[in-house]
């Protein structure tokens, strides 16, 4: 019979490798143990790694960011972007983005030559494919640029196309952000410093290999899928096998592919079926009573499709219809609540169960330390929720 893995040992596992009961040591710590953090949202990163640290970390979070350049913004996987180390990055590069760029080139190429406007572009993968390169030789001679000013100097970004023609959300857009995409998922072009504070979403590309000396580690993607398999087992594991895939992103033939280079063992979720590194079986010790606010799109909630052993019946009012979870009050390892930042700066919550006195007091203090984190800046979530917007106001 597989080893038996219980709900308290998986939630002291979360705890200690998400450094949730305990801060990292630095921002780059922080950001391993989760594997990658979500940056859809500007804030939930340096909320995300505020959570993990002794203190705010907005200089550190844009200092490995934009001067060590230690960190990397980078699209990933499911076609969401994160946050990544640079040996992460090259790994989530080969293992995921790649196929994302196959998918979205053939999408665009399509898109081009049915549904152009005022008229399709003929030969458009030929098209396309001219545009990209005009579009990173105009970058690499600026240094860096807005994806206005690359429109600019490549006038045929400019290229409009017809969206839904004769429905009600019928819509004409262009294809700058399009191609900036395809550039991205290529490993081309990176998003550098953003213009206006660490909320805000409007970023200068730069070309990678010159933002990052060198760019990105070459990897196969079946070995990329394999590492990047085993780092998400250590911070997420033990998991079923459909986790891994769901947070990837990938097909179920190249998760098997990835899980057979590892030799996981099978293990028993408490009568689900789950997997867990060979030499990652043993009990780890739990660690003393802890609370947490966390921010919308953070990683450990967003870590697991099946998430019913932390988040318990809460999931109508803390996460969107589209499955993104809005901020989260935790206690030793459960979602016990949810919270809001309101226009006058107070960090409010409501607890959904009883916690107890101790952890009720726990979280009163971790309110007014978020309420830190802010400090004059104020940050609504970019995928609102139903608490999230109760609280508010």
């Amino acid at each position: 019979m597989p080893p038996k893995i219980s709900t308290d040992q998986r939630r002291a596992r979360l705890a200690v490798r998400h450094h949730l009961a305990a801060p990292a040591a630095s921002v780059t710590d922080a950001v391993a143990g989760v594997v990658a953090l979500h940056a859809t949202d500007p804030a939930t990163v340096h909320l995300s790694a505020s959570a993990r640290l002794a203190g705010p970390a907005v200089a550190e979070v844009e200092r490995a960011l934009y001067d060590e350049r230690s960190l990397l913004r980078l699209l990933g996987m499911r076609r969401t972007v994160f946050v990544t180390d640079l040996e992460t990055a090259a790994l989530v590069q080969a293992g995921c983005s790649a196929d994302i760029l196959v998918k979205q080139r053939k999408l665009l190429e399509q898109h081009l030559g049915q549904q152009g406007y005022p008229e399709n572009v003929p030969e458009p993968a030929a098209w396309l494919k001219d545009v990209e390169a005009s579009a990173e030789a105009a970058l690499r001679a600026r240094g860096s640029a807005t994806a206005q000013q690359l429109s600019e100097d490549e006038p045929r970004l400019r290229q409009q196309l017809l969206m839904a023609a004769g429905k009600p959300y019928e819509a004409i857009g262009n294809v700058t952000s399009r191609v900036l995409f395809l550039l991205a998922a290529g490993g081309r072009i990176a998003r550098g410093r953003p213009r206006g504070g660490w909320t805000s979403t409007q970023y200068v590309w730069q070309v990678l290999d010159e933002w990052v000396p060198g760019g990105l580690r070459a990897w196969e993607p079946e070995a990329a899928r394999a590492e990047l398999a085993r780092r998400w087992l250590r911070a997420y594991g033990p998991a079923p096998v459909t986790d891994l895939r769901w947070w990837t992103g990938w097909t179920a033939g190249q998760t098997k592919k990835a899980l057979a280079a590892l030799s996981p063992v099978e293990v028993d979720l408490g009568g689900a079926p789950g997997v867990v590194l060979a030499d990652d079986v043993d009990p780890v010790p739990s660690p003393p009573p802890w609370v947490a606010f966390l921010p919308a799109l953070d990683p450990t909630p967003m870590g697991w499709q099946d998430r019913d052993w932390f988040l318990g019946p809460h999931r109508a009012a803390l996460f969107d219809r589209s499955g993104n979870v809005g901020p989260t009050v935790w206690a030793s390892g459960r979602v016990v609540g949810g919270w809001a930042q309101r226009a006058t700066g107070e960090v409010v919550f409501r607890l959904l169960e009883d916690v107890g006195a101790e952890a009720a007091a726990a979280i009163e203090a971790a309110a007014e330390k978020c309420a830190a984190w802010f400090g004059d800046v104020r940050a609504v979530p970019r995928f609102r929720t139903p608490l999230e917007r109760e609280l508010a106001g």
